[in-house]
């Protein structure tokens, strides 16, 4: 009997489920179908588990790939029901119903997607704003004496933020065996934060070549700091052209409008 209960554990993939219980008999469709589906339609690209990382998510691709379904089902529903009020018009065809359902699929897709992409935008952002002042303390710590993994620790268990949880994968990722030159160009690697990459390489290098890491780190800090500055620049130059649009197109014509329209009242009382 054990070594029957055993072969069903097995059988069923060691979760301690027996095929046909526990909504196991839905679960294998629903699965089939969403692997289906990103096969006809890769809607996150190739490169999905990376984009998760960036995100900071905790979902696998199974799990991403599933609550887009559900986007994409609620994309249908919504859809049909427009397509329902729709339908009580007269003369209404069948074939514009069935696009106004598929295009709110698409649409609740295509949602899920755009959500991640301003996820990533967001985290690595905010990794931008934290580096300088992450880079500054692993400085000051490793000048006082700490080593590059003691200053790691010391840094993360004093800071909070996007940044700090990337550093404590790097912690993790020493715990487990790594080290710590590995870790970091592995972080350099998997981010797509410039700055970043510079730090983790550089500090790599030094490691293992047995440069002074204090100064690479200072270097890098100063890097880091002119990079945000730059970066403030760039972004304060948007916001400026971004800010001629509306007085270029709106405040400048009304403008215009209240300085021309008491002339011309005048004139058409002079002549009158």
């Amino acid at each position: 009997l054990e070594r029957r209960l055993e072969a069903l554990r097995t059988y069923s993939g060691h979760t301690g489920e027996y095929p046909g219980t526990d909504g196991q008999l839905f679960r294998a469709p629903l699965r089939t179908s969403v692997e289906s589906l990103a096969r006809v339609w890769n809607f996150a690209g190739n490169d999905l588990p990376t984009r998760l990382r960036r995100a900071g998510s905790d979902l696998t691709s199974d799990g991403y790939r599933r609550e887009q379904a559900v986007w994409a089902g609620t994309g249908l529903v919504v859809g049909g029901i427009f397509a329902v009020a729709v339908l009580s018009r007269p003369g209404t065809s069948s074939a514009a119903l069935v696009v106004i359902v598929l295009i709110g699929g698409v649409v609740g897709s295509a949602a899920r997607d755009m959500w991640l992409a301003r996820q990533i935008r967001a985290r690595e952002s905010a990794i931008l704003t934290e580096l300088p002042t992450i880079a500054d303390l692993l400085a000051l710590s490793v000048t006082a004496g700490e080593s590059v993994h003691g200053a790691l620790e010391r840094v993360t268990a004093v800071s909070r933020g996007a940044l700090s949880e990337e550093l404590g994968g790097v912690i993790a990722s020493v715990r487990a065996g790594h080290s710590v030159s590995d870790a970091l160009r592995d972080l350099g690697e998997h981010t797509h934060v410039a700055p970043l990459k510079r730090l983790c390489d550089a500090l790599a290098t030094a490691i293992d070549r047995g440069t002074p890491v204090a100064e690479v780190l200072a270097a890098q800090a100063v890097d880091v700091r002119d990079a945000g500055r730059r970066s403030l620049m760039e972004e304060g130059g948007k916001r400026e052209i971004a800010m001629m649009v509306p007085v270029i197109f709106l405040v400048l014509p009304v403008t215009v409008l209240f300085s021309v329209f008491p002339g011309i009242f005048a004139i058409r009382l002079g002549f009158s």
